[in-house]
């Protein structure tokens, strides 16, 4: 049986998910997600988390700039 926490936490990657896929073309920052998705800072970062580990989202650091942007799927 899943932990009700693990289930927040795919909730929550849903939600960046979305975010970023209506804006595939563009990089954002933690704080433009945060904003954008309004989910706490323990929440985001889980969410990265899970799809960075599922090959979702793309992070490019830049100096000590990160940004995040949704890798395009072609089917």
């Amino acid at each position: 049986m899943e932990s009700k926490l693990i289930g927040i936490i795919g909730e929550n990657a849903g939600v960046v998910w979305r975010f970023l896929n209506a804006s595939a073309s563009e990089k954002f920052s933690f704080d433009q997600l945060k904003k954008g998705t309004k989910l706490k800072n323990d929440e985001l970062s889980t969410a990265i988390g899970w799809l960075a580990r599922e090959n979702k989202i793309r992070i490019e650091e830049d100096g000590n700039k990160v940004s995040y942007s949704a890798i395009e799927f072609y089917f």
